[in-house]
């Protein structure tokens, strides 16, 4: 834990060292600010880091968030960051039983491999056509909308005129996206690969008339304006690494192991009260930005706290000595797992699921998605491990919001586990628990979290990973310029909270910079 030396009155004082803090500090200590950033965790990055969760293994897996869509490269190129993704060789596979015979839907290796994959499936060509007709309307819209997440808010109309296409406005903002996906799709899995990024996350049925499942799938379809999911070279702790690194070359001070625990503001100075190992300490500052949730801002400051949004994912990360067999013969686990490996995803099963789910229920049939980080990236792996075959597994887990947690996380966390892997192994050729490697202690590689372990941990409200419902990127009545303010003038929200915030994109830090910038001197 670094002292505080020199200077207790900042320009800006950042409260939290995760991503979209460090993106803040770096913008604005290369401006010239003095800032100061108080992170409550011995370490910097948040939810974007790397660890290595198994005793004596040389792997740093990507603990919590795992893939990068919404990075601009803008904010790379402006703060210098020595970081790199690369994109997966495979979008997808999902398989399936049909007629007592496995198979499945790989999507990627090129346009013609894909339109076979959907033939061989379906029967026919019309789901592909329908399938390249859809994600050209998704694509058009990312490219209209990305770029505006670094710009002050357009209004509902602005953005409309951007997108400038009726039918993707109301296909995406007005409508809900089930009535989208049953209109043009007729194969039940095909529906239910379309529908899983609308749930990420996200805890609502196709057909919710307040349309969090919209939004939530908008965010994941206009990622870098292609929508495409890549993956962190090195793990995520190589972002908030670089992003350490940058706002400490531009002269940011980052204290950790300083928990923020109240900010008295009157709207032109402020004062940040902190707690450490030795005791309490107060800065000053002209700015605070608050990188946490909604609720921790509210606490901090004395203002009543919003609504918490509910968290409903499951995140287990594995280690394996290598990667398990299929029944489908006909795909290679090498490009199965390379992309976003689909379980118990059918449009119908997702439905059941979140049925089950809103009564109180764990699903049946939990839905989850799987990748294999290391196939696309082995550097996050020791050279022992990759010369053996070793490889990555995460999961993430669908429709288990945190209220099915409340009566015992461990057991309902440990129940959940195995029915999840259930669902993958009736896919397998062989038990997934034969692959799985063990640590220095004999025990398997592999860990879980729920909502409740989130909240626990990382302060996530609920277990939410967006920190609260994530919102349309335009104006409403409540925000403002950039979509970071709040009711204190010199006080703003530069977490995944934010307008526009949510994911691993540095967005909010960012725009946070940019209103701090802007602001008048007297503020």
């Amino acid at each position: 834990m670094p002292a505080l030396e020199g200077s207790r009155t900042y320009d800006v004082v950042i409260v939290g060292g995760g991503h979209n803090g460090l993106v803040a500090a770096a913008y604005l200590a290369r401006a010239g600010r003095s800032v100061l950033v108080m992170e409550r965790l011995e370490q910097t990055g948040g939810a974007a880091v790397s660890t290595r969760p198994f005793t004596g293994v040389d792997a740093r897996l990507s603990r919590y968030s795992y893939l990068v869509s919404l990075l601009p490269k803008k904010i790379v190129r402006d703060l210098g960051l020595d970081f790199r993704v690369r994109a997966r060789t495979v979008s997808s596979y999902t398989p399936v039983e049909r007629d007592g015979r496995a198979t499945g839907l790989l999507v990627g290796g090129g346009e013609r491999r894909t339109r076979e994959a959907f033939a061989r499936l379906t029967g026919g060509e019309r789901e592909y056509e329908a399938w390249r007709r859809f994600y050209d309307l998704t694509g058009h819209v990312a490219r209209q909308v990305f770029p505006t997440l670094t710009e002050p808010l357009p209004t509902r109309e602005e953005l409309r005129r951007r997108v400038d296409d009726e039918e993707a406005w109301q296909t995406l903002f007005e409508q809900p996206i089930g009535v989208a996906i049953e209109n043009r799709f007729e194969d039940d899995l095909v529906r239910g690969v379309v529908l899983t990024d609308a749930l990420i996350g996200t805890f609502a049925d196709a057909h919710d008339p307040a349309l969090p499942q919209n939004r939530c799938f908008l965010y994941h379809v206009i990622g870098g304006g292609t929508g495409d999911w890549n993956v962190p070279v090195g793990g995520m702790g190589a972002l908030t690494g670089a992003l350490a690194g940058a706002a400490r070359a531009a002269g940011a001070v980052l204290a950790t192991g300083h928990e923020v625990v109240r900010v008295d503001t009157d709207g032109r100075t402020a004062e940040v009260v902190h707690r450490t190992a030795d005791g309490e300490g107060v800065v000053a500052a002209r700015h605070v930005l608050v990188n946490a949730s909604p609720q921790e801002l509210a606490a901090l400051t004395g203002d009543p706290a919003p609504e918490p949004a509910e968290g409903a994912q499951l995140k287990i990360n594995m280690l394996l000595n290598r990667l398990p067999r299929l029944r489908d013969g006909s795909v290679d686990p090498r490009e199965a797992f390379a992309g976003t490996f689909h379980i118990a995803e059918g449009y119908r099963q997702l439905a059941v699921a979140h049925g089950q789910a809103a009564s109180g229920e764990l699903p049946t049939a939990p839905p989850s998605e799987i990748y294999c980080h290391s196939l696309t990236d082995p550097t996050i792996l020791g050279p022992d491990l990759v010369d053996q075959g070793y490889q990555t597994l995460t999961l993430f887990g669908l429709h288990t919001p945190a209220r099915l947690f409340d009566r015992d996380n461990d057991a309902v966390r440990d129940e959940l586990v195995k029915s999840t892997l259930a669902q993958l192994d009736a896919h397998l050729a062989e038990p997934l628990a034969d692959c799985l490697a063990t640590d220095a202690d004999g025990r398997p590689c592999i860990e879980a979290k729920t909502p409740l372990d989130l909240e626990r941990d990382l302060r996530l409200p609920g277990g939410n990973i967006f920190h609260r419902e994530l919102a349309w990127p335009h104006t409403r009545e409540d925000t403002g310029r950039w979509g970071v303010e709040t009711r204190h003038p010199n006080v703003l929200l530069c977490g995944a909270g934010a307008v526009r915030g949510g994911g691993v994109s540095g967005v909010p830090g960012h725009n946070a910079a940019m209103a701090v910038l802007e602001a008048r001197p007297e503020i």
